[in-house]
């Protein structure tokens, strides 16, 4: 699944769309993209012209990742719910061209054929409208406790053991964090669901963007499980943390 920082899955609309989200408390533009931070107040220079920040995370979007159009239009099919055929004729419209232009390009020959997918996107947009409305009236109604814990978006597979309420994962650490939940672990469980609220858990031991040797990543996990080493292969496996090739640096998948 495509790298991308939390971040962007807590932006507004508008905010994805611009590819950048502003930080009132840091004072620092934000690419929804890859992470990258702007802070308000710097002057940027590019091309031998200065440029003040908001400008400058825009230049930046453009620059590195084409736009945000293109960045979205390219995220994986789970994401989107695009086929590779409805994601070309969407750049391809994206760019200026006519029905006629596309009919050419994809070598249909009808420029009513066109038209008809045009058609059906407009209304997939018409139905994405309402399910998301549906889908934040939904939330307004489910107590707290039923909701879902978040899940790192760049986890390797997400599939049902990443169904977690946050009531269940509350329950999952009590019992096996019986001693408290800095630990240590009673036992590590076999069953997958509970191994993901636990090593969801274990993740606020580190911080973010901060890199970790081996020995520190170790050091770290040693007084929560005596298999420290399994918990650092799983943290792997399932896509919390990327490493090195070589394994000599460590750091948190955002």
């Amino acid at each position: 699944m495509n790298n991308i920082p939390e971040l962007f899955w807590h932006a507004t609309q508008n905010e994805i769309k611009q590819g950048y989200f502003y930080n009132e408390d840091t004072d620092e533009f934000t690419c929804l993209i890859c992470g990258e931070s702007i802070r308000n107040g710097i002057i940027y220079p590019e091309n031998n012209i200065l440029y003040e920040a908001k400008k400058y995370i825009e230049i930046h979007i453009a620059k590195c990742h084409h736009s945000s159009f293109h960045f979205l239009l390219n995220l994986d099919k789970k994401l989107t719910g695009l086929t590779d055929h409805q994601k070309l004729i969407l750049e391809l419209f994206y760019e200026g061209n006519s029905d006629n232009d596309v009919a050419k390009v994809l070598g249909t020959g009808s420029t009513s054929t066109i038209r008809n997918h045009r058609f059906s996107l407009r209304e997939k947009q018409k139905q994405a409208k309402v399910f998301l409305a549906i889908m934040e009236l939904l939330g307004e109604q489910i107590p707290k406790k039923q909701s879902f814990i978040d899940i790192p978006r760049n986890a390797k597979q997400v599939d049902e053991r990443f169904a977690i309420t946050k009531q269940e994962n509350e329950s999952i650490l009590n019992s096996y964090f019986k001693q408290g939940l800095n630990g240590p672990l009673d036992s590590f469980p076999l069953k997958e669901k509970k191994r993901v609220a636990i090593l969801q858990h274990i993740l606020k031991k580190f911080t973010a963007n901060q890199r970790y040797t081996e020995k520190e990543v170790n050091a770290i996990l040693k007084p929560l499980y005596e298999d420290y080493v399994l918990l650092r292969r799983l943290l792997i496996d399932y896509g919390f943390m990327t490493r090195t090739q070589d394994g000599s640096s460590y750091w948190l998948t955002l």
